[in-house]
């Protein structure tokens, strides 16, 4: 009954974990980890990140040109190799890339070309090659189908995002402010919902998840404080961080706010603000894996959408494009790298005048990290979890692995 399941989502975020910090839903067990295997995070960047601000071309000869106000920076950009470098308030990143454990992307994206964000998005997430041909995410069938059985995945929001919808369960959470339940509560609700397998079972596995240690625990407490940046992202980040310490194998962040139509050059900004949010928030997570050597065993993929126009718009911000920038880190992955077939900022250069030209599909990240990190056979990515994409050629992009 809608009303009764309804009630135990509320409950559930009530009983699951301690004030402040707690199971929004719990579904499922998953597939146990291990304490050798692999970890994977996918971070969405929803809004349509500028990649040529995130990793400016400052060595392509148009580049000055092209972007106009948009090619000063206020500081130096971090230099990556002779033609790349990343924007200045990426610095956590940088050092990353510094210690071989960052890998840029560019000219990287989907192959739709629409310029809607909701279209965009579910690509992004679904896999497919054009928005609604399918309507679960490559993620979420990944984690059904692989062996011997589904791995343990967590949202850190509300609701489940597509990229991890699909057959197998999946465990979310997101900070709450509720008070903490009473034992009573509790046992009332385990009183009345004895008899329904499913919420019997969802409530059974947040309290497994709550009686986890450290899980109960405000994410903030004992964590080194990071700089200029303490909100909401951090936060998820070293919750994430948790997770994938205790049995999780797979974990979806998002930060949103991407848009950047209006002034987005400004040192006190929306887009600088995100930049100084994103590096904060991979730092975070990197932090909080590095305590017990996941870290070693994760990789991590940052992207977005689409990238934005080259030039500034006539309020000094870009307007919706296609190719951008990715990240991928983490220390299983082989990095120190600028992975890029460049086409290069001339006007005649870009797609349809405007935007940085495509030449890399995404999936040639995805498909790799799936199938040498995650261990799903290449008939599966090709048949359902990538449907579209077996001649895609995959990026070289982890320790001891072929392309």
């Amino acid at each position: 009954m809608p009303s009764r399941r309804h009630l135990l989502q509320t409950a559930l975020a009530a009983a699951a974990a301690a004030p402040f910090t707690r199971l929004s839903l719990a579904a499922g067990s998953g597939n146990p980890a291990g304490d050798g295997g692999p970890r994977f995070v996918f971070v969405i960047l929803r809004g349509g990140m500028d990649g040529m601000t995130a990793v400016p071309a400052v060595g392509d000869p148009a580049f000055a040109e092209a972007r106009g106000p948009l090619a000063q920076f206020g500081a130096p950009a971090l230099p990556l190799d002779g033609l790349f470098a990343l924007h200045p308030l990426l610095p956590q990143l940088h050092a990353m890339y510094g210690q071989g454990e960052l890998a840029v992307l560019h000219a990287v994206g989907l192959p739709y070309r629409e310029r809607s964000h909701f279209d965009a998005q579910q690509v992004l997430e679904s896999g497919g090659s054009q928005p609604y041909q399918l309507d679960t995410g490559w993620l979420g069938r990944a984690v059904a189908a692989a062996t011997p059985g589904p791995l343990r995945a967590v949202a850190l929001d509300t609701a489940v995002p597509l990229a991890l919808r699909g057959p197998a369960a999946v465990d979310t959470w997101a900070p709450s402010v509720l008070p903490e339940p009473g034992t009573d509560l509790v046992a009332r609700l385990e009183v009345l919902y004895r008899n329904d397998p499913g919420l019997a079972q969802a409530l059974a596995r947040a309290r497994a998840i709550r009686a986890e240690p450290g899980m109960a625990a405000n994410p903030s407490a004992g964590a080194a404080p990071m700089p200029q940046v303490r909100g909401a992202a951090v936060v998820l980040a070293r919750k994430a961080a948790e997770f994938l310490q205790r049995g999780s194998q797979v974990a979806v962040l998002e930060l949103g706010g991407w848009d950047s139509h209006v002034n987005q050059a400004l040192p006190n900004g929306a887009l600088s603000a995100n930049l100084r949010t994103l590096d904060a928030m991979l730092a975070a997570l990197r932090g909080g894996l590095q305590a017990d050597g996941t870290w070693r065993r994760t990789a991590v993929l940052v992207a977005t959408e689409f990238g934005r126009e080259v030039a500034a718009n006539g309020t000094l911000g870009t307007d919706h494009g296609s190719g951008g920038a990715a990240f991928v880190l983490g220390g299983a992955v082989r990095g120190g790298r600028v992975l890029a077939d460049w086409p290069g900022l001339g006007k005649a250069q870009r797609f349809e005048g405007r935007d940085l030209r495509t030449t890399t599909d995404l999936r040639a990240a995805i498909r790799p990290l799936l199938a040498q990190h995650l261990g799903l056979p290449r008939r599966l990515l090709d048949d359902s979890v990538l449907p579209g994409s077996a001649g895609i050629a995959g990026l070289d992009l982890l320790r001891g692995a072929a392309a």
